[in-house]
């Protein structure tokens, strides 16, 4: 029989060969992600050099620049084989020509209306280590949800953004989730658009909703999202998790928000966050409360123009201060 010593030799070893794992994705992806930001730079400054290059044909040439920098990666091997069928809870028609509508205000969406008993849950900063727990929670409660995306982590984890199709709307968290103010205006373009991107190719679906991360929004952000057809979306309920509250403190927060229209914060990325989703589950169906896509929601129960004008003090928000969504 082994010895104890034979056994930690092994225990150390496999530690370590995760770790070359690990360490060996994490630098895949920030050569991506750097590779990409580099082909986005060349497109997007060669777009604006030409006076007659208009907002639609640069977006078209960062979409193809895109698609481009994730050839090298096109034989990442998915997590499991095989490929979701069919739209899932991609938005319909209608759903975008409703996202569409309340676009164009160029103002952010805090929550929706109060007439439907319907909410939505939101996810930032995947894919990652827990984003296969979340969909098949999701898919075993028959729970919609919205899935804000980091585009730097795609190609760590490749595949998993086609497979929350089935039960989730995909939004752009940006490529590599800065503070959008501190950056330059073509920094700033780069992030968003090349976000758009790369989801779209990685997702085979529009992606028509924006979230920056930590908040950050300057008229300049909010112009930017919405030249290219996005909906900035906020929210009114913050589950806590990113300021690191554990799973009861999650529960606790999410529930005492559950109310119509409520536009909820997660991350999808927070093992607490993933515990506590049984619980927030049993509670919508308790409150006969069904949790929809944002494009849902918009479309079944938008909020009034007045209430959208009022920003987040219209839906309830208290407090707006930037956080690690």
């Amino acid at each position: 029989m082994p010895g104890v010593d034979d056994r930690a030799s092994e225990l150390r070893a496999r530690r370590a060969s995760r770790s070359r794992a690990i360490r060996r994705r994490r630098a895949g992806a920030i050569a991506f992600a750097a590779a990409l930001a580099l082909a986005v730079i060349g497109i997007v400054i060669a777009g604006r050099s030409s006076p007659s290059a208009t907002h639609e044909s640069v977006s078209g040439a960062t979409a193809r620049s895109v698609v481009g920098a994730l050839a090298p990666y096109s034989a990442l091997p998915s997590p499991r084989a095989g490929r979701p069928s069919g739209g899932g809870a991609a938005p319909t028609a209608a759903q975008l020509a409703a996202v569409e509508r309340l676009a164009r205000y160029g103002l952010p969406l805090f929550c929706g209306g109060r007439s439907k008993r319907v909410v939505a849950l939101t996810f930032d900063d995947g894919p990652g280590p827990y984003t296969g727990l979340a969909i098949r929670k999701l898919r075993e409660n028959h729970v919609r949800a919205t899935f804000f995306v980091v585009g730097k982590e795609i190609p760590a984890y490749p595949g998993w953004v086609r497979r929350e199709r089935p039960v989730a709307a995909m939004g752009d968290h940006t490529l590599t989730h800065p503070f959008l103010p501190a950056l330059g205006p073509a920094e700033m373009v780069d992030q968003i658009a090349g976000a758009k991107a790369l989801i779209e190719h990685a997702g085979g679906e529009r992606v028509a909703l924006f979230r920056p991360p930590y908040e950050g929004r300057t008229p300049a952000i909010d112009h930017e999202a919405r030249a290219l057809g996005m909906l900035e979306v906020l929210w009114n309920v913050d589950s806590g998790d990113s300021l690191g509250a554990e799973y009861a403190g999650i529960e606790h927060n999410v529930l005492a928000g559950l109310h119509p229209g409520s536009i909820i914060l997660m991350h999808e990325n927070r093992g607490q966050t993933i515990r506590a989703l049984p619980t927030i589950f049993a509670a919508l169906g308790h409150d006969h409360l069904r949790a929809v896509t944002v494009p849902e929601l918009i479309e079944q129960d938008p909020p009034s123009l007045a209430k959208l004008r009022a920003g987040g003090h219209g839906c309830g928000v208290v407090h707006q201060a930037g956080n690690g969504a």
